[in-house]
């Protein structure tokens, strides 16, 4: 019997290799797929990382400029401080030296003040002397005494006649001085400051001194006015006063003493008091320092009025005097930046028949 021949690779062998190598390949393949959905899930995370960060630039961006705004905004603002902070320590210097000036002009009136306290007192004891040597004065007609110094006393030319004679005093801010700063600086002060302003004191002398020229037989009223008119002896609208009641007269001008300039000026309101008067004046007497600066009624908008607007004023003022006013004399006492006024003011007493006085500033 013939023996089998061995073989080395038999069909089992190769069933085995062939599994073998199926196996290898099968667990690559495995491997391969898992690292591939690895990289997939790394790169999904990379891209939403690279996301953020662009987002996060772009806020950057967003913000850098926000800052470049405020920074320019500081920098105006730094500019525009810079500028009003020289602008304040300029005025702080101009109030400096003026505060020193007031406080030089202060000290220098003191001096002055208790040099002309002096000498009034030595004046008063001479005057003494020469009343007790003197005869016994004779006043004549006036009503009461008004005494001037020295040539203080000169022609007038205004005469305080007639048979009902009617005062109009302004009262208003700018009687307190003839300078329009003057009268912003004192318009802010206590009412004492204002009651011993000169130009005031001057207009309260006038008044005064009419008040002594009033023939004893006639009949007076005196009324103040700005924006409005009104008698100083309160209870005697529309009514005549008698200057021989010294009470009636002695009234009126303590009453004009306490008396504090303010607000504008209404001429139409003051001339209205000639028409309110029963019977009419025969002379009217008004003391005043410029064309008016509103009408009737105050104006709904509030503002500056010009020099033109005044006169506008005064014309429409003067249009509602009656028919026949009576003579109006005037006493300016003149103001700064009012350069019409007494072109105006004359042209009135010349139409009327009065006269224009416009004293100086010692006067009367």
């Amino acid at each position: 019997m013939a023996r089998r021949n061995t073989q080395t690779f038999s069909l089992s062998f190769l069933d085995v290799i062939s599994c073998g190598f199926g196996a290898v390949v099968l667990f690559y393949t495995i491997i391969s797929a898992q690292s591939g959905l690895f990289r997939i899930h790394e790169s999904e995370d990379l891209a939403a990382e690279a996301r953020r960060l662009e987002e996060q630039v772009l806020e950057g961006y967003k913000h850098l400029a926000e800052l470049k705004n405020a920074l320019e905004r500081t920098d105006r603002d730094r500019v525009r401080t810079e500028g009003q902070s020289r602008e304040v320590l300029e005025r702080l210097r101009l109030a400096r030296e003026e505060l020193a000036k007031f406080q030089y002009d202060t000290l220098a009136r003191r001096e002055s003040l208790e040099r002309l306290k002096a000498d009034l007192r030595s004046l008063e004891e001479e005057a003494r002397r020469l009343q007790a040597a003197a005869p016994p004065a004779q006043t004549g007609r006036q009503v009461r005494a008004a005494t001037g110094d020295g040539d203080r006393q000169y022609l007038t030319g205004l005469k305080v006649g007639g048979q009902r004679i009617l005062v109009l005093l302004d009262a208003s801010a700018s009687m307190l001085d003839e300078t329009v700063v003057n009268v912003i600086r004192l318009r802010n002060m206590p009412d004492a400051h204002k009651l011993r302003a000169d130009k005031w004191q001057q207009a309260v002398g006038t008044v005064d001194w009419i008040a002594a020229q009033l023939p004893p037989a006639a009949q007076f009223q005196i009324y103040a006015f700005n924006t409005r008119a009104w008698p100083l002896l309160a209870g005697s609208e529309g009514r005549w006063l008698r200057p021989r009641d010294a009470s009636e007269l002695g009234a009126a001008l303590q009453a004009l003493r306490r008396v504090v300039p303010a607000d504008g000026t209404s001429l139409q309101n003051a001339f209205g008091v000639i028409q309110a008067m029963n019977p009419r004046p025969d002379n009217v007497i008004l003391v005043t320092d410029g064309l008016p600066t509103q009408g009737e009624h105050a104006p709904i908008v509030r503002r500056l009025i010009d020099a033109r607007g005044r006169e506008d004023l005064m014309t429409r003022a003067v249009h509602s005097l009656p028919e026949a006013p009576p003579p109006i004399n005037v006493v300016l006492l003149p103001m700064e930046g009012d350069p019409s006024a007494p072109m105006y003011f004359w042209r009135l007493a010349r139409s009327t028949g009065g006269a224009f006085l416009s004293p100086a500033r010692d006067w009367p």
